[in-house]
């Protein structure tokens, strides 16, 4: 009994279909037990510069087979895409309220201003932003929260700031900062080992913020996506976390972590 040359070319078919389906089997399985799989998420320059890459190592260490796509984005940016599900996850400084968004708060911060030794200001024991409405601002660009802030102090005090640079880059504006180009405002983390070239100084006007991980509500979250959630929970808890900050100098203590209402 031999096959025709219909039932041939039929029995390639089926044999190319059924080795198709082991796979996607296989496949399906590996993401079931996080074998593989991929996340996208937005991190801020200014989180990326200090706070991801610790998160990012320790996650990697734990669940070396999971791939994170990371899309360096402003926090207003990364909230709207979030919500039109462009997005898996985010850390991100995270918003008073949210209708749209799950978050889960990671660290508050703290603004200061930041200047030049030889600033005049650079004495102060701490500054209003009255006193800044002649100064030469260098922010980070429009789709953060952080420069929306700023603009918004500014706006209290009846003044609008004249930006001549804004940047993604937190090196590029610590280094204008440091040259005297101008005055510009970061956590109080990012800065606090550069002195004495950047002095930073405490606001009249606290600024806190609290930064956190957001997803969207009722979005169907993939396996990988979970895991790293969960990671969030419980490596935020854990003595690990507060390693990176033992290295930074006593007069800048972590900031403990602060539910938000």
């Amino acid at each position: 009994m031999s096959l025709t040359p219909e039932g041939q070319v039929f029995l390639r078919r089926v044999e190319k279909i059924l080795r198709e389906m082991r796979e996607a089997v296989r496949e399906m399985d590996d993401f079931c037990q996080l074998k593989r799989g991929g996340i996208k998420i937005a991190v801020p320059p200014m989180i990326g510069a200090y706070l991801f890459p610790d998160i990012f190592t320790h996650f990697k260490n734990s669940h070396p087979f999971l791939d994170l796509l990371v899309f360096e984005e402003g926090s207003l940016a990364a909230r709207a895409m979030l919500e039109r599900e462009e997005l898996d996850l985010g850390i991100i400084i995270l918003p008073e309220h949210s209708d749209n968004l799950n978050t889960i708060p990671i660290v508050q911060e703290t603004i200061v201003l930041c200047v030049a030794p030889t600033h005049r200001l650079s004495r102060e024991n701490q500054v209003s932003f009255k006193q800044l409405k002649n100064e030469e601002f260098i922010l980070l660009k429009e789709d953060s929260y952080h420069r929306q802030v700023i603009m918004e102090q500014c706006q209290i005090y009846q003044f609008q700031p004249r930006v001549i640079f804004s940047s993604t880059q937190i090196q590029t504006i610590k280094a204008l900062v440091s040259s005297g180009a101008g005055i510009s405002f970061l956590m109080q983390r990012v800065v606090a080992q550069d002195a004495p070239q950047i002095i930073s100084l405490p606001l009249a006007e606290p600024i806190t913020i609290n930064i956190g991980l957001a997803w969207k509500k009722d979005k169907y979250l993939s396996k990988a996506s979970q895991a790293f959630i969960e990671f969030i929970h419980e490596y935020t808890q854990s003595p690990d976390f507060h390693n990176p900050w033992r290295l930074l100098p006593q007069s800048f203590p972590p900031c403990k972590m602060k539910e938000l209402s």
